[in-house]
């Protein structure tokens, strides 16, 4: 399997403890960690061509992502 970037842990190395226990101890986080992960992983496959897809589309995913990054981001410094 190929290395997947943007992984939640290569983005905030700092916060991979915090990381952990939040996605124990708080359902919300739970469910933005797991939906980043999701939408990361489409947007290598399609980044790579194993799902290619449109310019809309990729644009839309990325967005998605970013948006995803930037909540959970907004948990773990707070």
């Amino acid at each position: 399997m190929s290395h997947t970037p943007h992984e939640l842990a290569e983005e905030f190395p700092e916060h991979v403890a915090k990381m952990h226990e939040l996605k124990q101890a708080d359902a919300h986080f739970a469910k933005l960690f797991d939906a980043y992960h999701d939408i990361n992983r489409a947007v290598h496959r399609a980044e790579t061509n194993i799902e290619p897809t449109d310019d809309f589309n990729m644009e839309s995913m990325r967005k998605e992502r970013l948006r995803l990054k930037d909540e959970i981001y907004g948990m773990l410094a707070g």
